[in-house]
């Protein structure tokens, strides 16, 4: 298919922000600002690293070694590294390597400047997900001093919502993180958020492997109602259970980057099992960078699992509907490359699948987003079309129907 068809402006689901070296210098409250462990960064020799899977590494450093700018935090160094900030580097330049604020492209961390990288590639809006406090806001989480965390958080959701998204005409839309440690913290920040207009918020995949309390356990249930209350999307990355599927600790990373979708594959199987979309049937999930070419295949399974096996399996009592009823009213999927999906669409649901970009990571479409949207969406017709590059994802995050912006609230 030639760009040159009628390819609407995509609205993407899941991209990433850098985060600027003054957020939390501007966004603490005064009091957190001069705290010897709150979050500054600094510019350190980074002679090596070793990636050991999930968000571990092994770092050599070394003040003659590349420079990178490291976030300091407690007793966290995490350097910036180029296949996290890739944008703008040749394919076999985008390493785990050190990288500065100034070598990034500064869509990376400028809201001004990614408006433009989103104009030149065809994108209309992005929702961006967290670095330095992690998909989900892990780092906060398993931070000591609780109470320098939770300002942390509360500082990085003012600057997401005030700072990238405010001045950005509704094109960047907010995407906060909540305090996983405190469910009624968490609950009250949903709602706090939603009063402002924010109309999603990141979780975990799969909380228990953070060491946080199970989907099963009924502790998550007050963020559950404040999300359904709020009309607030639950969008969850994958990783952000700070674990990727692995075959072994020596196998090199492109393992794990191949089998990234199964935390989503695993995490949809606890939800649809769990009774929390019976229980709140106006909630909305929504898996972000799992791609979707696996998912017919774990709505037949889950499905039969209920017809043959629900009385000894647990749930006869729990989910009175087969699984996939809750996947097609409830749930979305989204992928940037995934021609096996979308052959699938019959069986996901056109209702049910999103677009990304993946801006400014190594999988990023950017600056080629239109070409490689056009050249999967061969064959389906303009109503499909608009839905996956657009009008899913407008229904889902609530943004502005006749626009696609977001509105402030």
């Amino acid at each position: 298919m030639s760009i040159d068809k009628e390819i609407p402006l995509i609205v993407s689901v899941d991209d990433h922000v850098v985060e600027p070296a003054h957020l939390f210098q501007r966004w603490l409250p005064n009091k957190f600002k001069s705290h010897p462990d709150a979050p500054r960064i600094e510019r350190r020799g980074l002679a090596g690293m070793k990636y050991l899977g999930g968000t571990k590494y092994d770092f050599q450093w070394d003040d003659d070694a590349p420079k990178a700018d490291c976030w300091l935090y407690e007793d966290l160094v995490a350097p910036h590294k180029r296949h996290v900030a890739a944008v703008g580097f040749d394919r076999d330049d985008m390493t785990a390597s050190p990288i500065t604020y100034d070598e990034m492209r500064p869509g990376c961390y400028d809201p001004a400047a990614r408006l433009e990288d989103m104009t030149a590639d065809g994108v209309d809006a992005s929702l961006c997900f967290p670095t330095m406090p992690r998909f989900c806001g892990q780092t906060f989480s398993e931070a000591k001093d609780k109470d320098l965390a939770m300002a942390c958080m509360t500082a990085y959701n003012d600057w997401m919502v005030e700072e990238w998204c405010g001045d950005s005409s509704g094109r960047l839309i907010p995407l906060p993180i909540i305090p996983l440690w405190d469910i009624d913290a968490a609950a009250i920040e949903v709602r706090r958020n939603a009063a402002r207009g924010v109309t999603a918020v990141a979780f975990s995949e799969i909380p228990a492997k953070l060491g946080l309390p199970t989907l099963h356990s009924g502790y998550w249930e007050p963020f559950f109602q404040a999300c359904e209350e709020t009309g607030t999307v639950i969008c969850m990355h994958i990783g952000s259970s700070s674990q990727m599927p692995a075959t072994s600790s020596d196998a090199p990373p492109a393992v794990a980057a191949t089998l990234s979708f199964g935390n989503a594959m695993s995490s949809l199987s606890d939800f649809l099992f769990s009774g929390v979309l019976v229980r709140h049937p106006e909630l909305k999930l929504a898996y972000s960078e799992g791609q979707i070419g696996w998912i017919p295949y774990i709505l037949e399974r889950a499905d039969d699992v209920w017809r043959e096996h629900r009385a000894w399996g647990g749930v006869r009592e729990i989910v009175p509907e087969p699984p996939s009823t809750y996947w097609h009213r409830q749930i979305y999927g989204c992928f940037y490359r995934d021609v096996h999906g979308l052959e699938s669409l019959h069986r996901i649901g056109v209702d049910n699948v999103t677009f990304e970009t993946d801006y400014p990571h190594t999988d990023s479409t950017w600056p080629h987003t239109r070409q490689i949207f056009t050249d999967q969406v061969v064959g389906l017709d303009d109503e499909t079309i608009v839905k996956i590059a657009r009008g899913n994802a407008i229904r889902m995050l609530r943004l502005d129907p006749t626009t696609g912006r977001w509105r402030k609230g």
